[in-house]
């Protein structure tokens, strides 16, 4: 079953996905905005569907009935597992992280996920970064929060987390201390800067508003920002700028399937996406080929989630509903709609959840 979450919770379309009509979801969770949707791998645990969202952490083992799993914190913007799933990561606003162990049986697949036997507990460490004070982005009331928050692959002690605003940033132990992984340049925001001015885009650097995380591997992982596309193979080390050759510049989403890299961008912020000038892309990237540009039938709509559905089928989700598919001739077409909020919209993300 697929899973879209939008401004009024999260929304699942069913067996309807496999007839020629349009498909139209149906809401399974109300809730406050939905900031990311997760499932995990087959080989990880806990299974089930996680839904971050502005009104708190929820999980629905199967699909259906959803449970709030208590973080402490109003609004959970993030959240991720430890590669050998026994650790959850929730990420918050103002810009926090938390973490819980995950009971052995719950790992096993022997006992469901149950909410009451989670500890979550803040990592303060995460707020000792050197760059911590100046997390902030005015238009938000000069708060911060994490966007994204991943595991590492083969690495259980490692986590990554996505700060909007306030740049990348890694643990090597289940995240009890932290490390800034923006670049080689890790002096904090200077006290003179104004908002608006790009004052971290310099050569190695990542662009400190981080929207989404993709991570291939323990050293590759790519950032969708507000100033750019980045990738890094080097854990953090330095970063490459990857979309100096397309105009749009503000980038939403982005996700890795199968040695490609998928990821959306548009020339401003959300609060312009309705703009007739706006000119959305959508696009594809390798390093053979680069950043190339992905036709879709929905040109004034910007992508804002990708998910990958039984390890071939790719869909996205658009900033005003649009449900699309990949073709088997790569184009991307709309096969469904959910809801969106007319004002709002902006985060669409999706999960994927064998039955």
């Amino acid at each position: 079953m697929l899973y879209v979450g939008s401004d009024g919770g999260v929304y699942r379309f069913g067996d309807a996905l496999e007839r020629e009509q349009p498909a139209t979801a149906s809401r399974v969770l109300d809730a406050d905005s939905a900031m990311r949707v997760r499932s995990f791998d087959d080989s990880e645990r806990p299974d089930g569907v996680f839904a971050a969202t502005a009104s708190g952490l929820y999980h629905a083992p199967g699909g259906d009935d959803w449970v709030d799993l208590g973080v402490p914190a109003d609004a959970v913007y993030a959240v991720g597992a430890s590669s050998d799933g026994e650790t959850l990561y929730a990420g918050t606003r103002p810009a926090a992280t938390y973490a819980a162990d995950v009971p052995a049986a719950v790992v096993d697949g022997e006992d469901a996920l149950d909410p009451t036997a989670l500890d979550w507990r803040e990592r303060e460490g995460f707020q000792a970064l050197p760059s911590r004070e100046h997390w902030r982005l005015p238009r938000h009331e000069d708060l911060a929060h994490v966007r994204d928050a991943k595991g590492l692959p083969g690495d259980p002690e490692g986590v990554v987390a996505a700060v909007e605003v306030g740049g990348v940033h890694a643990s090597a132990d289940r995240g009890d201390t932290w490390t800034e992984r923006r670049g080689p340049i890790t002096d904090p925001r200077p006290e003179d800067a104004t908002d608006g001015v790009d004052w971290s885009k310099r050569p190695g650097d990542v662009h400190d508003d981080v929207h989404e995380l993709a991570v291939v591997d323990a050293d590759t992982w790519l950032a969708a920002t507000g100033f750019g596309l980045f990738e890094t193979t080097d854990a953090g080390a330095s970063w490459t700028r990857l979309d100096d050759d397309v105009e749009q510049g503000y980038f939403r989403t982005v996700f890795h399937h199968d040695g490609r890299t998928y990821a959306a961008g548009a020339l401003s912020s959300s609060g312009n996406w309705d703009d007739p000038d706006e000119d959305p892309g959508f696009f594809a990237y390798t390093p053979e080929a680069g950043l190339r540009e992905l036709d879709v039938d929905t040109p004034d709509e910007v992508v804002t989630g990708v998910t990958a559905v039984d390890g071939d089928t790719l869909f996205a989700g658009t900033h005003r509903g649009s449900l699309l598919r990949e073709t088997a001739g790569g184009e991307w077409t709309t096969v469904g709609s959910f809801p969106t909020d007319e004002s709002s919209g902006t985060y669409t993300p999706l999960a994927w959840l064998a039955e």
